[in-house]
């Protein structure tokens, strides 16, 4: 299959992108990597009488390593992100979310920006931006603005992003010392968009949970943050506790169901997942706290 004809644009600026994209409206799309854009074209589900070109603009390939973030340009790509040293001594948890991605050859071209302005509920980047609340930096002709990642994703493939705003930069936290973290996912074969997803991050002190995030995808049309911490904090760990906690965090989750899985069978792996990560996330905070794990 073959894409219907378009007129192709390789702007050199994010200026001159946005330019491009404030004439052109509705009738122009931005190409980032171009891993889901591309193939719903040749399907003709997409069909913009023009695309923009991204690979091209100055700066927007940059990563920037600080001691309290981690900025990535939206068009680095997912190959990038998985082979920086820096960025898994940073952000480790992005490392490891950004290996299940598909298969390298995708990894190759496909973009953090791309990943994150298509906004499938089902893909690993944005569970890590909500995750941690990551910023995601818009520009559009008139200037930029800076959004928070658990306002940016609406629904499936629906974004705060308009017509004329392409994502410029996303910002992520450091991990803080001795937070533990883990990152699980369940999909039928290797390089298959995963039915489910889960992120976590804990810390302890004296032997007992101080702090706890934890968020899944696949089980809604955008990623969901769990009240995970209001369950964790103060208590010590233990396998029962991960089990209690996991079934009280996700038995209020109404995933739909599809030719994949019933809508019963994402909330159970939801729920496997989440006690698979909390007691790897639990282990990996204990070995960087060099404390042992408390018993109940």
């Amino acid at each position: 299959m073959k894409p219907a004809a378009f007129e192709y644009h390789d702007p050199p600026t994010t200026a001159e992108a946005c330019e491009l994209l404030a004439q052109l409206g509705d009738e122009a799309k931005p190409l980032a990597g171009g891993q889901s854009l591309v193939p719903l074209m040749n399907m003709r589900l997409a069909t913009p009488r023009h695309l923009i070109d991204l690979r091209n603009v100055a700066g927007l390939s940059d990563i920037t390593i600080s001691d309290t973030s981690v900025t990535m340009g939206s068009m680095t790509t997912q190959r990038q992100i998985e082979l920086s040293p820096a960025i898994r001594k940073a952000c480790p948890i992005l490392t490891e979310a950004t290996t299940h991605i598909a298969h390298f050859q995708i990894r190759q071209r496909g973009t953090i920006g791309g990943s994150i302005a298509h906004a499938d509920p089902a893909a690993e980047l944005p569970l890590i931006t909500v995750l941690l609340d990551a910023r995601i930096v818009a520009r559009r002709a008139d200037g930029t603005r800076s959004i928070p990642a658990r306002g940016f994703f609406y629904s499936a493939f629906v974004t705060e992003l308009d017509e004329t705003e392409i994502v410029e930069s996303i910002e992520l936290p450091r991990l803080a010392d001795g937070e533990g973290w883990a990152f699980e996912e369940f999909a039928r074969r290797q390089g298959d968009f995963a039915l489910v997803g889960v992120a976590a991050t804990v810390t302890l002190t004296d032997g007992k949970y101080s702090g706890a995030r934890l968020a899944v995808s696949g089980v809604a049309s955008a990623p969901v943050l769990l009240p995970v911490a209001e369950h964790l904090v103060g208590e010590r760990p233990s396998p029962a506790l991960y089990r209690r906690v996991a079934a009280a965090v996700t038995a209020g989750l109404t995933p739909g169901g599809d030719i994949h899985a019933t809508g019963e069978d994402r909330r159970d792996i939801a729920g496997h997942l989440t006690e698979v990560a909390l007691a790897a996330a639990t282990e990996r905070a204990l070995q960087l706290t060099d404390r042992p794990a408390g018993r109940r």
